[in-house]
């Protein structure tokens, strides 16, 4: 802190030029593969189909792997396993030659040592050696060990390191550094585990009898290895959070232990001309491994034997088995191959995997394996039909190559953006206009809109049933006009009791959210995708995919924010009074009964009416103190508030002291008198305008994802 430097202006420029080139090649390819292909097909589940320089290279390895696997032919082959009895041993002898894949030949020698009878001692032969401690620990090893050994995923292993880090139980866990620096204090992180209940004894005598210096790694200049930095117990971490911390300490003290030191013993036999060999393994210092069991060497005692020795033969099997394809990419081996390629940093892998994984490209199956999906595989054959170098590794490494010029101060930032970027647009240009090769392999994975889907709802146009298809995004699609309306794309959408809009003659669907106290809200499916009124904004997630000309000039308008002056349902009709929290509208949830409610229009405002209520409307008289609408309540007859056993009964909530009194807000601070604003009755945010007129729609500069 006493001798501050200036930045290293070369190895900032270096960042901007990565984020700036990934940001334009993404989002180019991802919104015009999104666009295209998002509603085509009607089992096509997904909502954004992105591209990435790191994420479509992390999905190829994925995709080469299956590729393999559908392509494995397995072929027979036979191992020739003599047994021998040696001093009260059984030992099972493996064959030189491994195995054949020729069944007569493997009899003929599995004759030929059975008329033998005899196995030959012809050398004996015994080596010390020894398994290395482990270097440092950095963040790629770490996510290899959680996924294969703790069952974690890469995204949850750091998200477990970064809290154990803020919480100060492990030093920073992004590093790509495997070498301690010369300066670290080994003693004092020793000292902080000596009182730790399962570490303790293991630090204690590491400082006892002298711990020794970790092997050398390698120095990124970044951060030091992961270390633990203070002592915890797992009722103080919980479960997964302690599985990621013992790891840490183990791995610590693995690289201050003793290296595994063991003695191997080789024995080489001879029988009817063919050579068989046993080998024995006993630790003689386990060294690390007392501490990293998981590594110990696997022991196996042998009895002595002489050379020149000859012992009878009990038994000799031939077995036959077949060549098997490899297993799905494991999250640990992907990783390992990321690194390999310069795919991602230590900052970055866990992004792309998870990346691939949300997007619906892979699937983790038992074992933390990644089984692509038919859209993952789709999007990888037809990089390879159209350009191969868009998912191969190779493209990345050109990037970091010109970038790690830049960090030099070797090459110019501005340069070397231009020309990766002039490299890209030209194959944007060529993918764009031989997209076809692509979309000929997802019809024939995909199915058509046309075949997918149930009968719903009739279309204004031309009064035929469209279908509702279900997976994201969810939308209707109309057979015979060959159009999408998209719809929420959260909770049930049904047919709304076969009542109409008055502006387009489409049928009325009603959208039910999620939860107890989740909305529900008719709407228009033309009006929901094509608001006829100017100045709306888009609500409920619906997506601005496909062709513009077909979807209009936005989503999301349902009819609780319609200003129709003469429809049933717009907020014209439906609405009450005022939000207490917000500048929306309290609107009457029109199928609520019998717990009856109004929810705002905008926010999750929610305002219980009286319960058990036989029905309540809006009516289109207006209170003459506060402009709210005066609503009409049929109470049930053996439990109405009203004198004499009366039933109905109107008035406003705000001003009626009868109905004021049984309201109660859900969610908000308080609905009163006092403070209201008007219902902004045919106004609206920003002015509302007529369908058909001029939009003033500004382009967006930035390329930003908001619009999908």
């Amino acid at each position: 802190m006493n001798s501050l430097a200036e930045p290293n202006r070369d190895e900032a420029l270096s960042v901007d030029a990565r984020q700036e080139i990934d940001l334009k090649v993404g989002v180019a390819f991802t919104r015009f593969q999104t666009s295209y292909f998002n509603g085509k097909y009607g089992n096509l589940d997904a909502r954004v189909i992105s591209y990435g320089p790191c994420q479509t290279p992390t999905l190829g390895f994925c995709v080469d792997r299956y590729l393999q696997i559908t392509m494995f032919k397995p072929e027979k082959f036979w191992m020739l396993h003599p047994y021998i009895m040696y001093k009260g041993y059984e030992l099972k002898l493996e064959w030189e030659r491994s195995r054949l894949f020729d069944a007569d030949v493997s009899a003929m020698f599995r004759n030929r040592i059975i008329e033998d009878g005899i196995m030959k001692v012809v050398r004996v032969s015994e080596k010390l050696e020894s398994k290395a401690r482990p270097s440092g620990l950095n963040t790629v090893n770490l996510l290899k060990v959680a996924s294969s050994a703790l069952g974690f995923g890469p995204q949850l292993t750091m998200q477990l390191a970064e809290r154990l880090y803020t919480q100060g139980f492990i030093s920073y866990p992004r590093t790509e550094s495997t070498a301690y620096p010369s300066s670290f204090d080994f003693k004092g992180t020793l000292g902080t585990l000596v009182h730790n209940p399962v570490f303790g004894a293991y630090a204690q005598k590491l400082l006892t009898e002298s711990y020794n210096k970790p092997r050398a790694g390698t120095d990124a200049g970044d951060h030091p290895p992961i270390t633990p930095m203070r002592s915890a117990s797992e009722d103080s971490l919980g479960n997964d959070a302690w599985k990621l911390y013992q790891y840490i300490c183990q791995h610590f003290l693995g690289t201050l232990s003793p290296d595994c030191k063991y003695r191997r013993i080789k024995v080489e036999f001879e029988s009817g001309g063919e050579q068989f060999q046993c080998v024995g393994q006993l630790a003689t210092v386990k060294g690390f491994t007392s501490i990293m069991p998981w590594l110990a060497i696997s022991e196996k005692n042998l009895p002595e034997f002489a050379v020149g020795e000859k012992i009878e033969i009990s038994k000799v099997e031939l077995d036959e088995g077949n060549t098997s394809p490899p297993d799905y990419l494991s999250e640990s081996e992907l990783i390992s191959l990321m690194e390999k390629h310069g795919i991602g940093t230590d900052a970055s892998i866990s992004v792309h995997i998870n990346n691939i994984c949300e997007r619906n490209y892979v699937q983790v199956q038992a074992g933390r394996r990644l089984a692509p999906t038919p859209l993952g595989i789709s999007l990888i054959r037809g990089y390879q039909c159209i350009d191969s170098d868009l998912c191969l590794p190779d493209i990345r490494s050109f990037i970091e190559h010109q970038i790690t010029l830049v960090a030099k101060g070797q090459a110019d930032h501005s340069m070397v953006v231009q020309h990766v970027l002039e490299q890209f647009r030209r194959k944007f240009s060529y993918f764009v206009k031989q997209i076809d090769n692509m979309d000929a392999l997802f019809e024939a994975q995909f199915s058509p809109l046309s075949d997918s889907g149930r009968l719903l709802s009739k279309c204004g146009k031309c009064l035929r049933y469209m279908k509702y298809i279900s997976t994201q995004p969810a939308r209707l699609y109309c057979g015979t006009c060959e159009e999408v309306y998209y719809v929420p794309q959260k909770g049930t959408v049904k047919l709304y009791k076969e009542l109409t809009c008055p502006l387009d003659n489409f049928e009325l669907l009603l959208c039910s959210m999620p939860g107890p106290e989740g909305k529900s809200f008719p709407l228009c499916p033309y009006c929901f995708n094509c608001p006829p009124f100017e100045g709306i904004d888009t609500f409920f997630g619906a997506p601005k995919t496909g062709d513009s000309t077909k979807l209009g000039k936005g989503v999301g308008m349902p009819c609780f924010l319609c200003p129709h002056t003469t429809c049933p349902h717009s907020v014209i009709a439906q609405g009450v009074c005022a939000c207490p929290e917000c500048s929306g509208t309290l609107v009457l949830d029109p199928v609520s009964a019998p717990k009856w409610r109004l929810y705002c229009n905008m926010c999750n405002c929610l305002v219980s009416l009286p319960e058990g209520a036989h029905r309540i409307s809006t009516t289109q008289d207006k209170c003459p103190e506060c402009d709210s609408t005066i609503i009409e309540v049929d109470f049930n007859k053996k439990t109405t508030p009203l004198k004499d056993g009366a039933t109905l009964h109107n008035g406003c909530i705000l001003c009626d002291e009868l109905l004021h009194s049984l309201v109660e807000m859900k969610h908000g601070r308080s609905i009163s008198r006092h403070g209201r604003r008007g219902r902004g009755r045919g106004r609206g945010r920003g002015g509302y305008r007529g369908r058909g007129r001029g939009s003033n729609k500004q382009q967006d500069p930035k390329m930003s994802f908001r619009d999908f």
